[in-house]
């Protein structure tokens, strides 16, 4: 049976899901601009201590890793994608990270390993919303945070515009987090809605 995905219905073999060969490396250009983009302002919502532990669910080819990396708190940054092709592109954007290859439902760390849990225009795209849920309220700390952005109706772009969650999706989204976690609230940002919780 084909995998779809839970929100947008489409087959998770594209390039954009699971990026591969040619047209994977072409797909991570266009997210790396858009991702460009966006990378601040989601930063930006994180409230880092120094050397706090973020993990990236879906790091493509890393541009906010690579805008982590800049901040002053000095992060240790984690990241956890399916595609090879986007490892090797993320490792030269980003340097100092550890680059895992790996699913929002199986990343492989250990309970209670991270501070925050970030996914950037990705969420949509998960198998299963549930289990990537499980697994992001797993790995982080109590009093960590789970932020999860997609792709915004305000977006600059108007192929990311056309891509924006509808209510319900979002209402999902929030309904698995609360489940979960605590103090879940919605902000929308420049080019994304982001969904974010405290573990």
């Amino acid at each position: 049976m084909e995998e779809t995905s839970w929100a947008l219905n489409r087959s998770l073999d594209n390039p954009f899901a699971r990026p591969r060969g040619l047209r994977g490396r072409l797909a991570g250009r266009f997210m790396a601009v858009v991702g460009g983009r966006t990378s601040g302002e989601v930063a930006a919502l994180l409230a880092l201590r120094p050397r706090d532990t973020v993990l990236e669910v879906g790091y493509g080819p890393g541009t906010l890793l690579a805008a982590l990396a800049q901040r002053p708190e000095r992060p240790v940054l984690v990241g956890v994608d399916p595609s090879a092709e986007m490892a090797e592109l993320a490792a030269r954007r980003v340097g100092q990270a550890e680059l895992r290859l790996g699913t929002a439902a199986e990343t492989r760390l250990p309970d209670a390993s991270v501070d925050h849990a970030v996914s950037v225009n990705n969420v949509a795209i998960w198998p299963d919303l549930d289990a990537g849920l499980d697994e992001l309220c797993r790995v982080v700390r109590p009093g960590g945070t789970v932020l999860l952005a997609w792709h915004g109706v305000t977006a600059r772009s108007r192929i990311s515009r056309s891509l924006a969650l509808s209510t319900d999706a979002w209402r999902r989204i929030e309904v698995g987090l609360a489940a979960r976690c605590a103090r879940v609230g919605r902000v929308v940002l420049t080019d994304v809605e982001v969904a974010q919780a405290v573990r």
